[in-house]
């Protein structure tokens, strides 16, 4: 396998990760890498005013890649655990934890401001953070090698 990964290259570390649905054994028979991404994951709340109405509050969770440097939205805060990887290339974290955190308040005022008609700012206020890796296992196939998402179990071709 051919990759231009940057990141420190590990025998064997201890990570804080998201726990795999699909272990390394799953994702392949023949040579089976590890690439660990850094993720910082908040849960928000948001307060909106409104004229002679109640406040209305809703939820959104807001998931940094600290390493790609982009938020996605996900459904939930994911649980993390401590394990012992064996043969990872950890990515660099790219983003401060300040970074991170003014990304998602970024992302999360987009967010509502496509779900409702605001008249002011809205109170965002992070309830929840979350740091953890998220694993990908690099899998050798007869006719490409892949990547595997070790969460959702997706393979996609490898690309350098």
């Amino acid at each position: 396998m051919t990759s231009k990964l940057v990141g420190k290259r590990h025998e064997r570390t201890e990570l804080a990760v998201i726990p795999p649905e699909i272990s390394r054994e799953d994702a392949g028979s023949g040579r089976v890498g590890t690439v660990a991404y850094p993720y910082r994951v908040y849960e928000a709340t948001v307060t909106i005013e409104r004229p002679f109405m109640s406040e209305r509050t809703d939820r959104f969770v807001a998931s940094v890649d600290r390493s790609r440097r982009l938020v996605v939205r996900a459904d939930g805060v994911p649980t993390v655990e401590t394990r012992e990887i064996e043969d990872v290339l950890v990515l660099p974290t790219e983003l401060s934890p300040e970074q991170s955190r003014a990304k998602a308040r970024h992302s999360v005022l987009q967010w509502a401001l496509r779900r409702y008609s605001l008249n002011d700012a809205p109170d965002i206020e992070f309830v929840r953070e979350v740091d953890g890796y998220k694993l990908f296992w690099l899998a050798e196939r007869p006719e490409d090698d892949v990547i595997v998402d070790s969460v959702r179990g997706t393979e996609d071709p490898l690309q350098d």
